[in-house]
């Protein structure tokens, strides 16, 4: 198995997220040693959440779960780009389905797309 170089940034690496049939990127993240041994094992994406200090299984609350199709390591085995199936049709806390929804263009920000579910409703908060 590939061995991750995870000294470069303190001991995480970026993790990029496509889906698997589109190619839409829907969110980058990032992982921990522990998240990627979670990611291999269960085959759902797991990262390591920055704000909790702790392991994070995409869509455990939402229920918006990333099931990994296809894992590819960039060249310097330090950046990891995971191709999944994202189930519940929303990568983004916001609800919306990628978490790159806001387009900049001549300078002006547009919100590209509605959210998919209402994040209050489904977070509590």
């Amino acid at each position: 198995m590939i061995k991750l170089n995870f000294e470069k940034m303190g001991g995480l690496v970026p993790a990029v997220v496509q889906d698997y049939r589109s190619g839409e990127v829907l969110m980058l993240a990032f992982m921990d040693e522990e998240a990627w041994e979670h990611t291999l094992r269960s085959g759902l994406a797991s990262f390591h959440s920055r704000s909790r200090n702790a392991l994070w299984v995409k869509g455990k609350t939402s229920g918006n779960v990333q099931r990994v199709k296809e894992i590819r390591v960039d060249c310097d085995d330090d950046a990891v780009l995971l191709k999944v199936e994202q189930v519940g049709g929303a990568a983004c806390h916001t609800g919306h389905r990628s978490c790159f929804y806001q387009k900049i263009e001549d300078g002006t920000v547009t919100i590209v797309g509605e959210p998919v579910f209402d994040p209050k409703e489904v977070y509590k908060t």
